[in-house]
């Protein structure tokens, strides 16, 4: 009998560990190894030597609680009905990834945000999410109500910092931050270290979810001070640009008003703070604003998650876990970074907001140095999990396992015709006095994003057109093919509610 239970484990181990490791609102082009010379990032370029790069990444959804409810139950927004953030309830219909893992005999633990529902009454209202250790921390700094149940917050006070004082100046949208010693992101890797030391005897599931790059932009300032914001490129601007966003005055964004982001206008030091100090996502965007002194900072941000990633990685080597380890490296969605005169994120779907990094890494399982411009969606990350650990993908969900493109089984630039993302008013009345609805889909070629609620449409050619700047919808060279899209978009709607009542049916 012993022996039974022995060779049990033995099977059970042979399951591969993970590491997943989601930035919150990282933009696809940020790293230093896929085409940025502007950025230091040697722990996630050692990643996408060893393992696959996905670059043409797509996530659900712009606005962070409807993008992690999409790639953790690997289903579309409409299919999950998790539509905004702040939501009072996880829907008991839904089952997360971690949760099947766990069932599986996944020991699955959580560092940073989980964001799938509002922090009310001082705490996430957590569903059966299959997390044994839960260490949570929605953001950084302190709220009120909140501070109290953030793992982070007890691990400073455990250093004899008070969170509140360690944060009182910190309270710009742009500027330095707490010292890398104290600050969340490198909290995450010491607990992420913590736990893969403590449990190599049996198959984990990690979930690290910090807050950076997340706004404000306030790295540490040893970070910051690496990054010459005039050694840096300008933000994709024309002036059109500023014409165009007029039309989309009654759409949810964070920026209210789009600005030249190349031109300086020099302030005193309070140019960005909070009202009252307090950090508060519709009232934070300045009306002026210089891009690359936004990029520095951001930059900075995410040189320093690359020493996280540095820090995990070479725990995982030194517990002999590397190879049997599937690392991801992901983000929840984009930010604007000054594109068109836009800074953090909303209703808009140009590429810096919806496409991210997709990095696998697995020494034991996937193929090394490759480089796959197939398009691929969040969605696709819980199959592929559920997948290269042999447990059974639930015929509920809608993403497409990746593992034969990392075993090499399959064609490495082709997974599917076009991906999907939507906001359905995912940030509230407040940014706006009306609803927002959208839909993008983009297959390769063309990007089409349908505003439902204002009849409003933008058609890109990012085949001749890259930066996003000539919306081709009223074009009569492209009546014929606006249509086509058009109802190619509508019929992939229409298949989401349908399989979204089919559920609900048999559930």
């Amino acid at each position: 009998m012993e022996g039974c239970l022995s060779d049990s484990r033995d099977d059970q181990k042979k399951k591969p560990n993970i590491v997943w490791f989601c930035t919150d609102q990282q933009r696809f082009d940020t790293i230093a190894s896929l085409g940025n010379p502007h950025i230091r990032t040697p722990a996630i370029d050692r990643l996408v030597r060893g393992g696959v790069a996905f670059t043409r990444h797509y996530v659900q959804s712009p606005i962070c609680t409807p993008s992690r409810a999409s790639f953790l139950t690997g289903r579309y927004p409409r299919s999950h009905g998790v539509l905004s953030n702040g939501i009072g309830r996880w829907p008991e219909s839904e089952t997360l990834v971690t949760k099947l893992l766990a069932d599986n005999g996944y020991l699955c633990g959580l560092m940073g945000k989980l964001h799938l529902t509002g922090a009310q009454g001082g705490a996430e209202k957590r569903g059966d999410d299959g997390y044994d250790v839960f260490l949570w921390s929605n953001m950084p700094r302190p709220e009120d109500g909140t501070s109290f149940n953030n793992a982070y917050h007890h691990w400073l006070r455990a250093k004899g910092h008070d969170p509140f004082k360690l944060f009182e100046d910190v309270d710009a949208l742009i500027g330095p931050g707490v010292p890398a010693e104290l600050h969340q992101t490198t909290w995450i890797s010491e607990s992420a270290c913590s736990f893969i030391r403590a449990n190599s005897d049996r198959p984990w599931m990690l979930s690290l979810n910090p807050f950076a790059p997340h706004h404000p932009f306030d790295p540490p300032r040893e970070y910051l001070d690496r990054y010459d914001p005039e050694a840096l490129p300008d933000p994709l601007f024309e002036e059109s640009d500023l014409e165009r966003q007029e039309h989309f005055a009654n759409i949810q964004h964070q920026t209210h008003f789009p600005v030249d982001p190349r031109k300086y206008h020099p302030r005193g030091a309070d140019e960005h703070r909070f009202p009252d100090g307090k950090f508060a996502n519709h009232k934070g965007v300045p009306r002026e604003y210089y891009g690359k002194a936004f990029k520095a900072a951001y930059y900075a941000m995410i040189e320093h998650l690359d020493d996280a990633v540095g820090a995990i990685y070479a725990e995982l080597e030194a517990t002999g876990q590397l190879d049997n380890t599937i690392f991801i490296f992901t983000s929840d969605h984009g930010e604007m970074l000054g594109d068109h005169g836009l800074l953090l994120k909303g209703a808009r779907f140009f590429e810096g907001a919806v496409r991210v990094p997709m990095i696998v890494h697995w020494p034991a399982g996937a193929r090394r140095g490759l480089i796959s411009d197939a398009l691929t969606e969040a969605i696709d990350i819980a199959p592929t999990l559920l997948d290269a650990a042999d447990i059974e993908i639930p015929w509920s969900m809608q993403g497409r396992s990746l593992l034969p493109i990392l075993t090499g089984e399959a064609e490495p630039h082709f997974h599917k015709e076009m991906v999907l993302c939507e906001f359905i008013d995912a940030m509230g009345k407040k940014y706006t006095p009306d609803h927002t609805r959208a839909t993008m889909t983009f297959d390769g070629r063309y990007k089409l994003i349908s505003y439902h609620s204002h009849n409003l449409f933008e058609l890109f050619d990012l085949e001749n057109d890259p930066g996003e700047f000539r919306n081709l919808w009223n074009d009569p060279q492209f009546s014929e093919l606006r249509w086509e899209l058009y109802m190619r978009q509508n019929d992939l709607l229409a298949r989401q509610v349908m399989f979204s009542e089919q559920r609900t049916m048999l559930f």
